[in-house]
């Protein structure tokens, strides 16, 4: 006899164990069904691990410049399987702890391939042979995969996945990075920190394109200046591979070129996990490898929701677990608040960091808003030249009639722990005249959003 749950959740990523304590917390009886990691892609192969990694290289050039800070490093040097190695072990921890607090919550965990099975059922595949598990609520929560272009599929040899880059083989000499978004980037700051000779291709006219206009032109001259380079507008047609490299065919422009490398990193996107789940069947509707839902999650099919990777943009672990809360109290018989993908912030942990929520500059005049804009530097913050870090800055897009935080961006040292205070802001529907009015502490890079907003009224006091 089929055992039977109050919600069943398929994947046990960021968004679908959040999801199942959540609903544990909530009381009710929870299965989570996970066929691979606990705690997903972002966990074991993605945001922790390379995190993990960029810290090593941090960390790496910081002692390369100990001089700049009256220091004195000699013989300085990395161990690519030491730095793999502590990434691996701080995944390898956090997935054990994501079992625990499965436990903890007393949520059943299922290891095994689920599919969905008829009205209410979901087929398990495991290592003992298969069982059907009822539900009248079921979370699709599978994630998504790295993209393949035709052609340029990832070999782990010499074309690599953000997996294969993770654990790389060979330290690449000649590196080339297929697309400049989140994992592109940061995987190009990595090697090249380390000593790659990097080049980044782009298709669109401008890296880092989901971000404001004037945050992506300071990375990219801040990745020029560290030795990068970067090639936009440009398409990889064909990569032609050997036992040593790839020859790689760039066309730019209407005009092509060969040129080798040893190594390519193929970071061109992500795509729904869609597959096997028995999608067709119970009538869910897919668009392009996403799964279809409305702002609450639900698929249109009774009693079946999708959350995180699968069902689409923005693809942020973050946005994944706030979705499995929220869905975990709609199904609780609770009130929820729907994710508005605006307030989801965005960071990129490259090398100067980046940073984004809400509207860019122009997204705000498409809209047809009267803006007002401000922008600070991190030269004239006293805290960011005491750290050796002056290069960047914060800028912030104000409806010019209300005071309405409407986006904020910044480019530069921890700006990832400081976009959290504007997604603050914005959730508390603060304006100006309210964060004008905020005592920032002294000496603190925060200091720079009060000194960016107070520039959207002209009254900047440091700059």
């Amino acid at each position: 006899m089929a055992e039977k749950f109050d919600m069943i959740v398929i994947g046990a990523g960021p968004g679908g164990y959040v999801c199942a304590i959540r609903g544990a917390q909530l009381g009710l009886k929870v299965a989570v069904v996970e066929r691979e990691h606990l705690g997903g892609i972002c966990l074991n192969w993605g945001c922790i691990p390379t995190k993990a990694m960029l810290r090593s290289s941090e960390v790496f050039h910081l002692m390369k410049t100990a001089k700049d800070f009256g220091l004195s490093a000699s013989s300085v040097d990395y161990d690519m399987d030491a730095i793999v190695k502590r990434s691996r072990k701080i995944a390898k921890q956090l997935n054990s702890g994501v079992g625990h607090l499965l436990k903890k919550n007393k949520v059943t965990t299922i290891m095994g391939e689920a599919r969905l099975a008829g009205t209410g059922q979901v087929a398990v595949m495991g290592a003992d042979g298969e069982q059907v598990l009822e539900s009248s609520n079921i979370v699709l929560a599978t994630g998504a995969r790295a993209r393949d272009l035709p052609g340029l599929e990832a070999d782990g040899d010499r074309v690599w996945s953000y997996k294969h880059a993770l654990t790389p083989p060979h330290m690449p000499k000649k590196l080339l990075v297929l697309g400049s978004g989140a994992i592109g980037v940061e995987f190009a700051s990595f090697y090249n920190t380390l000593g790659a000779d990097v080049t980044v291709v782009e298709v669109q006219d401008r890296i880092l394109p989901v971000e404001d206009a004037e945050v992506s032109a300071f990375a990219k001259k801040a990745f020029q200046s560290q030795g990068m380079r970067i090639l936009e507008k440009t398409l990889v047609e064909k990569v032609d591979r050997s036992k040593d490299g790839i020859v790689a065919t760039l066309t730019q422009d209407g005009a092509s070129t060969t040129e080798e490398f040893d190594t390519m990193i193929s970071a061109v996107g992500i795509v729904g996990n869609v597959e096997g789940l028995g999608l067709e069947e119970a009538g869910i509707k897919v668009d392009r490898n996403h799964v279809l839902t409305d702002p609450y999650c639900r698929t249109g099919v009774e009693g079946v929701f999708a959350i995180g990777d699968l069902a689409g943009a923005p693809w942020l672990a973050h946005k994944a677990s706030h979705e499995g809360v929220m869905v975990a109290e709609l199904i609780a018989g609770q009130s929820p608040h729907p994710v508005d993908p605006k307030s989801i912030a965005g960071c990129t942990y490259c090398h100067p960091q980046v940073a984004s929520v809400g509207l860019t500059e122009a997204q705000a005049k498409e809209e047809g808003y009267d803006i007002r804009v401000g922008r600070f530097p991190y030269v004239g913050n006293g805290k960011a030249i005491a750290l050796g870090a002056g290069d960047g800055f914060i800028k912030t897009v104000f409806d010019a009639k209300t005071g309405a935080l409407l986006g904020a961006h910044m480019v530069g040292a921890e700006v990832t722990e400081l976009i959290q205070g504007y997604v603050i802001g914005q959730k508390l529907e603060t304006t100006e005249q309210d964060l004008m009015e905020t005592v920032f502490p002294h000496p603190t890079l925060s200091e720079m959003m009060h000194e960016s907003v107070l520039d959207a009224w002209g009254r900047a006091l440091h700059f």
